[in-house]
């Protein structure tokens, strides 16, 4: 039996001073965003995730954001190197909360650049973005990690968007959800399904056809709904307006029994 955790990290003091490349600054209520993250942690456990807290990083303001700090694939975390140098201090207390459960630690290292919100699986196809923050070298060192793994790691350029998972991800059946402002190219997709929200782009699959998407689309939820699924909103507005998704405020863990 897989034990289904997530790892999660408090919301540093300083995270109205988060990076942006693809919008325009606004104002961020930082006691909101506080229980925003709250909520989100709330829905994980009320849905079978057990959510473990990594150490704080309160000098990093972009550190809730803990998926970008590794690539969860069975019983191996690969610890990222990320593309922007102020965010490679949220590395050591990452590794140290996912070493701590029991995973191989495996590193990309330079010239490679790699950030976790760059990285879409399902089943044993890894998909990679490569632009702004990963790069071609660091892509090719997560497959020489995952290859071996038996894994399919497809490199994705990316050119209108922060991250690949702030453009898409995917539904339990392998059908990659996208908004048409947001990819580049649907046709690297075997399965597409275009949604009515930029914000439903971004689904996290908790368990039995449950899926946790931004309260920020409706629409995509009733699109979601009538597929069969049950879609499970959470307000995470605070952390959108820094490019945060439902996707990056945790590394979901379920590799290890």
């Amino acid at each position: 039996m897989h034990h289904q955790r997530a790892l999660v990290r408090r919301p540093s003091p300083r995270l109205t001073e988060g990076l942006l490349t693809h919008i325009e600054r606004q104002p961020i209520d930082v006691d909101r965003a506080l229980r925003q993250w709250e909520g989100y942690r709330a829905t994980l456990e009320a849905h079978g995730w057990e959510t473990i807290e990594a150490p704080p990083a309160e000098d990093c303001p972009d550190s809730v954001f803990i998926e970008d700090t590794m690539v969860a694939y069975a019983d191996v975390a690969v610890i990222a190197n990320p593309g922007a140098p102020e965010r490679r201090a949220e590395i050591p207390g990452a590794e140290l909360a996912v070493r701590s459960l029991g995973y191989k630690i495996a590193r990309i290292t330079s010239p490679g650049t790699l950030d976790g919100g760059d990285v879409l699986k399902h089943d044993r196809t890894v998909w990679v973005g490569v632009g702004d923050r990963t790069n071609s070298e660091g892509a090719r060192q997560l497959a020489a990690t995952l290859e071996p793994l038996g894994a399919r790691v497809i490199e994705v350029p990316i050119t209108k968007v922060l991250h690949l998972k702030s453009a898409v991800t995917a539904l339990p059946d392998g059908t990659v959800l996208g908004h048409p402002s947001f990819v580049d190219d649907p046709t690297v997709f075997d399965e597409y399904l275009e949604v009515p929200e930029p914000d439903g782009a971004h689904v996290v699959l908790l368990n039995e056809g449950r899926l946790l998407i931004s309260a920020s689309a409706p629409k995509t939820a009733e699109l979601l709904a009538g597929l069969g699924y049950t879609p499970v909103p959470v307000d995470i507005s605070e952390f959108e307006k820094l490019e945060g998704c439902v996707t990056c405020l945790s590394v979901r863990l379920r590799g290890l029994a």
